[in-house]
């Protein structure tokens, strides 16, 4: 019980002192800190992190936490890259603050399970799924959300894609150029794909090319329609009918998106089935059973 007593007043100094150190009035800001930024050519240095503070953990433990992270994600078969899923669905925090996050709630999880077994007391094996499986449980909850919200950003672009193709195709059609269609398409969109087209207009004003940037788009989104769509899109220079070959495959995708709502539709109509026929099946195996049961008795005897 001592080292339980040692190991929580341990934890919560170590907690105390990172939060203190978030507040002004207890961690008072050093003079060269505080005048920093009034100075000339001070408002591009950075701030300087105090040794014991969340920021200051958080750089000590990012690189652990990162590498930590992305081994248990592969240990439980995740093999898309985190940072990836990260930038498809525009989160804000980078992979290493996520990571951090990640093995924070592990931790959390990890001293909820000890203080259930230590206040419950269960046989050794339940005291080791109490603290082994609180802890994978948070670390495998936040893993799952960022995959479920890749998921979720695939498939509303994959939904998306045939109104803004049919979109753009209009705006080709009218005489706008591609780089004109795609910034009105983003600007007055508020979906998915109108996110991710902004994102591919950033990077055109970085300087990237236009081909090559939706190329990154079409590599980040992992969807086919995006892929076909952006092939036919980087013929802007070579064809002079794109509108109507945009048109041709926003009809294709639409035709693709309808054939996975009628399986949909067919795939649940048969699973209304199945709780009928249970329903059905038990009451007659009940009925046939009693005189099979009475005539094999009668024969017995």
């Amino acid at each position: 019980m001592s080292t339980w007593i040692v190991l929580a007043a341990t934890l919560l100094w170590a907690g105390t002192t990172l939060l203190l150190a978030e507040l002004r009035w207890f961690s008072r800001r050093p003079l060269a800190a505080r005048i920093g930024p009034y100075l000339p050519g001070g408002m591009g240095r950075s701030p300087r992190v105090g040794l014991l503070s969340v920021a200051s953990f958080r750089e000590a433990v990012g690189p652990l936490a990162r590498s930590l992270g992305s081994q248990f994600s592969r240990l439980f078969g995740v093999s898309e890259d985190l940072d990836r899923r990260l930038r498809r669905v525009h989160a804000d925090l980078d992979v290493t603050a996520f990571r951090v996050r990640q093995i924070g709630w592990a931790l959390a999880g990890l001293g909820a399970g000890t203080l259930a077994a230590v206040a419950l007391r269960p046989p050794p094996a339940i005291t080791v799924l109490f603290t082994l499986g609180g802890m994978l449980l948070a670390f495998l909850l936040l893993e799952q959300q960022v995959t479920s919200a890749s998921d979720r950003w695939k498939r509303a672009v994959h939904l998306e894609l045939p109104i803004i193709a049919e979109q753009i195709g209009m705006l080709l059609a009218a005489g706008y150029s591609l780089n004109g269609a795609l910034d009105r398409v983003a600007r007055r969109g508020r979906g998915a794909v109108a996110t991710d087209l902004r994102g591919v207009l950033s990077r055109i004003r970085q300087g990237v090319d236009e081909t090559t940037a939706l190329q990154e788009w079409a590599a980040l989104a992992d969807v086919d329609a995006v892929e076909r769509l952006v092939s036919v899109l980087a013929l802007n220079r070579q064809a002079s009918d794109l509108g109507r070959l945009i048109g041709a495959e926003a009809r294709v995708m639409r035709q693709e998106v309808q054939r996975e709502l009628v399986e949909t539709l067919e795939r649940r109509g048969q699973q209304v089935w199945i709780p009928v026929t249970v329903a059905t099946l038990l009451p007659g195996v009940i009925f046939i059973a009693i005189p099979f049961y009475a005539a094999l008795s009668g024969f017995i005897g």
